[in-house]
């Protein structure tokens, strides 16, 4: 596919034209995480790789994990982790998350990983932008990169906590942003695998408008509490962005 070359905050990165791009949900995604330090990250469905490398930029000392089962796509992030110079920090992991069990973990270029990077039990951090339409709802996309990235053709929310409950050490968190219409599922998904919801910021378009998107912070073997934070709005009333969404480019 043809390529362009973005820059967004303080890195560049490649993409596909006419292929899967990534949009403010990934902004919206890397802004949410708020720990004071994380040493090792996983990004669940990295795409060509910005919220992890954004991630390693912020946190100086971490190892981050960008895992994607799309070919095209995981060199584009492998690519970018070059261009950005990370490259001793950011491994690229293509897999099917779907084989990612409990201390059984399936990948097809290993020789490439740093082996610590793999561990069960040890993350501090996963981060993940999935895909959350269910198949057949909504348009499904032209383009298998687009499809795949929005909806579970590849990857069911199920999978995705699981193999994040696996990769966690205990009190290791996990940020989301998805769709409302299925906050309660994913609670539900979340909290069967001992998964605690502990942060949720709502975001809209404005203050007028229903939420489009949530942002979710679980932690591992966490207590039962639940912080509501407020929204976050893209836009103001006379349409320009806001200051937080400003800060966010």
């Amino acid at each position: 596919m043809e390529l362009t070359l973005d820059t967004i905050r303080d890195i560049k990165l490649y993409q596909n034209k006419k292929g899967y791009r990534f949009s403010v949900d990934a902004l919206l995604l890397y802004s949410f995480v708020n720990l004071r330090r994380a040493y090792r990250i996983a990004d669940m469905g990295a795409g060509s790789g910005i919220v992890g490398i954004l991630l390693a930029k912020k946190y100086h000392d971490s190892e981050v994990a960008l895992i994607e089962i799309q070919n095209s796509l995981a060199g584009l992030a492998e690519k970018n982790i070059t261009l950005n110079k990370v490259e001793k920090r950011v491994r690229v992991i293509r897999t099917d998350i779907k084989k990612f069990k409990l201390g059984d973990f399936h990948s097809e270029n290993k020789t490439t990983l740093n082996s610590s990077l793999l561990t069960p039990n040890s993350f501090d951090l996963v981060v993940s932008n999935p895909p959350f339409r269910r198949q057949k709802t909504g348009l499904i996309s032209p383009t298998d990169e687009k499809a795949i990235a929005r909806h579970e053709i590849e990857l069911k929310l199920a999978d995705l906590i699981q193999a994040s409950c696996s990769l966690l050490r205990s009190k290791g968190r996990l940020c989301m942003i998805y769709h409302p219409s299925r906050l309660v599922e994913l609670i539900d998904a979340l909290r069967e695998k001992h998964m605690e919801p502990k942060r949720l910021r709502f975001v809209h378009s404005n203050l007028m408008t229903e939420a489009k998107m949530a942002l979710v912070e679980a932690i591992k073997d966490g207590r039962t509490e639940m912080k509501i934070e407020k929204p976050f709005c893209i836009y103001k009333e006379n349409g320009t962005y806001t200051d937080e969404m400003k800060a966010l480019y």
